[in-house]
């Protein structure tokens, strides 16, 4: 009985990855920000649980993808602008870390409701991107090099703190930096969100093992293989369907599922029955 329960829960989990990953990639994204939601609402693990699995298997995700790229996006055309690499790690690192250690003693009520307003501002800044556009991008949007150098330690700050909290990449926020304030081409900067990214989560997911909750990788071991291979694979089937759908629709589509789906998971803490548990 209890096999069965294991396996269906792991193929829930591979067909749910697949779907995410599938999505996201056709977007250019890991999906992170749905999986989060869903290991909370569907598969019923506690907030600070459900973020080291997410960040364990955006692990594997980000390196899968970055070897991916690196067909495409050579490795000298990314060394030629390692300097906005290193300039946002230099604040993403310390706010991954810090963040990190916030999460582990912060209360589940307010875990939660961090959570849900950091989603929430994804879900709206994707609604934004899908009216608006990035668009490529050949003109620094801070011309003096001193002060954007301080900006991208500011910007890499906040979204080391999103990535550790939410135990996602960061490339949502880091795209549009990398293009608007660096001046970068969109392609491009895709790659070189995913380098800032790996350094940025390594770290917070570091400073998560000293958690009673990273025992999770190990009591959900099933179901973090099954998402994980899910995941690769939808990401891998949505780069393929690139271009099936009018991006800005299918953003606008996921911005709008992610405001409901994080207002779903993340408000059910403030219900009497579940402030009990």
């Amino acid at each position: 009985m209890e096999l069965t329960m294991v396996r269906h829960r792991s193929e829930r989990g591979f067909l749910a990855g697949f779907a995410i990953g599938s999505l996201g990639g056709m977007i250019g994204l890991g999906g992170a920000e749905f999986r989060l939601p869903l290991l909370v609402r569907v598969f019923r693990l506690r907030s600070l649980e459900a973020v080291i699995l997410n960040k364990a298997t955006s692990l594997i995700v980000v390196s899968t993808a970055l070897l991916t790229r690196s067909i495409n996006i050579p490795v000298h055309s990314l060394w030629s602008h390692i300097d906005v690499a290193f300039n946002l790690l230099a604040g993403s690192l310390i706010g991954a870390w810090w963040a990190a250690g916030h999460a582990l003693t912060m209360p589940r009520q307010r875990l939660d409701d961090l959570i849900l307003l950091v989603l929430l501002c994804l879900g709206i800044l994707m609604l934004g991107e899908a009216l608006h556009g990035i668009g490529p991008s050949a003109k620094p949007l801070v011309a003096n090099p001193l002060f954007r150098i301080a900006f991208g330690i500011a910007a890499g700050l906040l979204i080391g703190m999103v990535a550790a909290t939410l135990g996602v990449a960061g490339g949502e926020l880091l795209i549009p930096t990398i293009v608007l304030l660096y001046g970068v081409d969109i392609k491009l900067a895709g790659s070189l969100s995913l380098v800032v990214s790996l350094p940025t989560m390594l770290v917070g997911f570091l400073r998560y093992r000293s958690s009673e909750a990273f025992a999770v990788l190990h009591q959900e071991s099933a179901l973090f293989k099954a998402l994980t291979a899910g995941s690769i694979l939808g990401a891998i089937a949505g780069g393929l369907m690139l271009g099936l759908l009018p991006s800005n629709q299918l953003t606008a589509g996921l911005g709008l599922l992610l405001l409901f789906s994080a207002w779903k998971t993340f408000r059910h803490t403030h219900s009497p029955e579940n402030q009990a548990c």
